[in-house]
């Protein structure tokens, strides 16, 4: 099935209050291109040299989305035009969004990672770690950075109760976080293989790729 096709029938099955990320990570220009042409307009990179090419080279009007780990002193490179980083899990991340953001006069939006697999590589904050930074005089000092929403990712597994158990850790974290932050709204969490499970455990946001584009060619 074409990219164009795949993408209209993903958006077909997707709630009204649900975003989709076109995750495009490692696909060429002429791929993410069929999907703008079809209607897609939020993309998201996890290398940021990667979406930094993709951004120089492609309409204005796309939203671009960091899903990945952030290294901090890669941030100044999409500083200038990144929409959304889902992936904070630091204060120190969230100084040098700022100070980058101050650079070129713009409030960029972020999600707090939480860390909701058993697996040790995922990475992300625990709950109270999330709420000591919403709480923190460094963050009120930090006015051009807006969290949100959270995003989590769930343990790779096929385990669907687990997968299930885990998403509902991110939607109750959103929920204690909102209390602080009444502001939050998005809840990202759900790829190709869960995107369904995760809509149904109360994600406002999916970060879809391979039932888009297929599978990614690492070499």
């Amino acid at each position: 099935m074409s990219i164009t096709k795949q993408l209209q029938s993903i958006k077909n099955s997707l709630p009204k209050n649900v975003t989709l990320v076109a995750v495009s990570k490692t696909k060429p220009i002429s791929d993410l291109m069929e999907a703008y042409n079809a209607g897609q307009r939020i993309f998201g990179e996890n290398k940021i040299q990667e979406m930094v090419e993709k951004h120089e080279q492609m309409p204005k009007d796309i939203q671009w989305h960091m899903i990945g780990n952030v290294q901090r002193n890669k941030v100044k490179y999409m500083a200038s035009f990144v929409n959304l980083i889902h992936g904070v899990d630091s204060l120190k991340l969230l100084g040098e969004i700022n100070k980058q953001a101050i650079k070129y006069h713009r409030t960029i939006d972020c999600l707090l990672q939480i860390k909701i697999a058993e697996e040790d590589t995922k990475s992300g904050m625990s709950i109270k770690e999330a709420t000591d930074l919403l709480k923190s005089k460094a963050y009120s000092e930090c006015g051009h950075v807006n969290i949100i929403g959270v995003m989590g990712m769930a343990t790779f597994t096929d385990n669907q109760e687990q997968i299930q158990k885990e998403f509902k850790k991110l939607k109750s974290a959103f929920e204690q976080l909102k209390v602080i932050n009444p502001e939050l709204k998005t809840i990202s969490m759900g790829m190709s293989g869960d995107y369904k499970l995760a809509i149904d455990s109360g994600s406002t946001m999916v970060r879809v790729g391979s039932s888009i584009f297929g599978n990614r060619n690492y070499n």
